[in-house]
């Protein structure tokens, strides 16, 4: 199998601000032909450290492809650095200087000299056009290495990867073809996970079997390779047939979707709506449920409750019950869900209250105690957690809490 490495350039992507997006996406593009992607780096706007990379890269790797550093500023340098790593001289391409020139022109904008950069070519490599920006990509080989510099933006690059380089992987990928599955479970442990599904997995050598523990899941992770797609395809559903019987309703998705994604696709699917009223998730559960795209569909509102008047005033939680058994309680948390149900005409209504810390707790209610509350038009219920981790992670966790309640209660 085929092993690439990708190199993002950038000083910007060393800092909190900007992530490097592209590698995600190379990296499935090069997946989906057989190609392993075996090292990724990030590497700054330093010529020797830059330098550095492309050789370690090109040491190991049967492609090597760059993003970014090809614009027309001082600190632009990948051009320079490949060429000189590869023993090649920088030659002005008049016709992709041409090109620039007229791409300028048609926006009605004079090229200044610096832009001249953009057309250097190193010798005997080849131009990757780029009709959505100014910088041409470059493609050459060096010691049976293929060697791909791509422009930094996403716009730019992933047109300019499938038309020009997508067809030469196909072509030297040596027929190896790989399928990907990603389990996603809710409701288990990563040691009692593989407690329950190592006596399966490990039984195969094909696919590859990874377990990796987030937030608030754990998603088991299936590669398999094969001289074709079909083969590859058959070999990862075989498993992941075995692994879910296994699990059961603690996996929500064999594909990798989110479980906000999941929810709203079954929702959508049995025409229900639901409403959310958020004490210390502060409206994490509404906003996971509305970074989903067509979520208007099943999603009617919510409502951030914080204060105990909140809670009595807008969803109706009687204040004798807030007085008696406190905020954080199971019987809050069904009052919760009750009120905002009803006042929105929502079909399920969801609720979330506790302490996430790192003060406010107590030895009756520690910090990391949350209650979800569910409601429909028949039954409504509570659940008890206590969460670990710090202020980001209770909240997360208990977002997480509250979606599962309703995939197990509505969609299993």
């Amino acid at each position: 199998m085929l092993k690439a490495e990708i190199i993002a350039i950038g000083s910007e992507l060393l800092t909190p601000y900007r992530s490097d997006t592209n590698s995600l996406w190379l990296t499935q593009r090069l997946n989906s032909v057989g190609i392993d992607v075996h090292q990724k780096t990030i590497v700054g706007d330093d010529e020797a450290r830059m330098e550095d990379a492309v050789k370690s890269a090109l040491s190991r790797s049967d492609v090597v492809i760059s993003t970014g550093g090809l614009g027309p500023t001082e600190d632009d340098l990948t051009r320079k650095v490949f060429a000189r790593v590869t023993g090649r001289q920088l030659l002005l391409d008049y016709a992709v200087l041409e090109e620039i020139r007229e791409r300028f022109a048609s926006r009605g904008y004079k090229m200044t000299p610096n832009n001249e950069r953009q057309a250097l070519v190193p010798a005997g490599a080849t131009v990757l056009s780029n009709p959505n920006g100014s910088a041409p990509g470059v493609k050459m080989e060096h010691d049976g290495r293929l060697i791909v510099l791509l422009p930094g933006p996403p716009r730019e690059n992933q047109p300019m990867f499938d038309t020009f380089v997508m067809p030469e992987l196909e072509r030297i990928s040596r027929g190896v073809r790989l399928a990907r599955r990603v389990l996603k479970v809710t409701g288990l442990g990563e040691s009692h996970l593989d407690d329950l599904i190592a006596p399966i997995y490990t039984e195969y050598s094909n696919p590859v079997t990874t377990i990796l523990f987030t937030d608030s899941e754990v998603e088991i992770h299936l590669t398999a390779t094969s001289d074709s797609y079909s083969r590859a395809e058959e070999l990862a559903t075989e498993l992941t047939d075995k692994l879910v019987e296994k699990l059961g309703y603690y996996v929500y998705t064999t594909t990798g979707e989110l479980l906000e994604e999941v929810i709203g696709a079954g929702l959508r699917k049995r025409e229900m709506t639901l409403a959310t009223a958020e004490s210390c998730t502060g409206g994490l559960v509404a906003e996971r449920i509305t970074r989903v795209p067509g979520s208007s569909d099943y999603f009617v509102g919510g409502m951030v409750t914080y204060s105990n008047d909140a809670k009595n005033s807008l969803l109706g939680v009687p204040k004798e019950m807030i007085e008696e058994l406190g905020p954080v309680s199971g019987e809050v948390a069904e009052a919760m869900a009750r009120g905002v149900r009803q006042r929105s005409g929502a079909t399920v209504g969801i609720s979330v209250t506790g302490v996430a810390g790192p003060g406010g707790g107590t030895d009756a209610v520690p910090v990391g105690t949350v209650y979800v509350g569910l409601a429909d038009d028949v039954v409504s219920g509570n659940r008890r957690l206590v969460l670990g981790g710090d202020r980001h992670l209770i909240r997360w966790r208990a977002s997480t809490a509250a979606l599962e309640m309703v995939r197990r209660r509505y969609l299993v």
